[in-house]
């Protein structure tokens, strides 16, 4: 339960850079590396008059978690307070041990091995 809370409620950003049409790096929480593309481009900007755009795009996918979560038990329902009731009464005595260790065929001895029919027959459990 606390695992699909954690899931739910988690917001992340997937970062990519694209090289033209080629997906070049994909990045989860932090930036996506570049192709060097960039460094090249300004160089050529400062000899050349006219600037190139550049082939290089990034994009950025936000996913945004539930953020409604009910942070107060003041609100609880009368149901709701009977139904948490109801199953604390009726589960507390599962998990309480025996008082003593009880066994009660200790005082009887197992019985003889006349013939082991396992090895008779030749049959075992694979």
């Amino acid at each position: 339960m606390a695992m699909v809370v954690l899931i739910s409620t988690m917001s992340f950003t997937l970062d990519m850079h694209y090289c033209g049409n080629t997906l070049v790096d994909v990045a989860l929480f932090k930036e996506a590396k570049t192709c060097g593309m960039e460094q090249q481009v300004s160089s050529s900007i400062a000899c050349s008059v006219m600037a190139k755009k550049s082939c290089c795009t990034d994009k950025q996918l936000n996913f945004e978690g539930q953020d409604e979560l009910q942070n107060s038990f003041d609100k609880i329902t009368l149901e709701q307070q009977a139904f948490v009731a109801i199953f604390y009464y009726s589960y507390i005595d599962l998990f309480e041990g025996l008082e003593d260790n009880v066994i009660p065929f200790k005082e009887y001895p197992p019985p003889f091995l006349v013939k082991d029919i396992h090895v008779l027959n030749e049959t075992f459990l694979i």
